[in-house]
């Protein structure tokens, strides 16, 4: 299947989480809002700039910086 970074979606796009990126405070951050291998995500919105990403996963939405999203490694649906 095809491995995009979370960064690449565009709205209305699921994946499903295969690898978690960052260092340190970053990567358990990341891993503290649920965002583990495994789990599947939305793109619900970009900022016109691309800078908030704003997602869904596990039934909540959650809103990261363009960087954050870099870090996570995703498999197209």
């Amino acid at each position: 299947m095809d491995r995009k970074g979370l960064h690449e979606l565009r709205p209305g796009e699921k994946g499903t989480i295969v690898k978690i990126g960052g260092v340190g405070g970053v990567h358990r951050r990341l891993l503290d809002m649920g965002l583990v291998s495994g789990s599947e995500v939305e793109v619900e919105r970009v900022a016109p700039l691309g800078d908030p990403i704003e997602v869904r996963i596990k039934g909540y939405h959650l809103s990261l910086r363009k960087e954050e999203a870099s870090d996570i490694q995703v498999e197209m649906q």
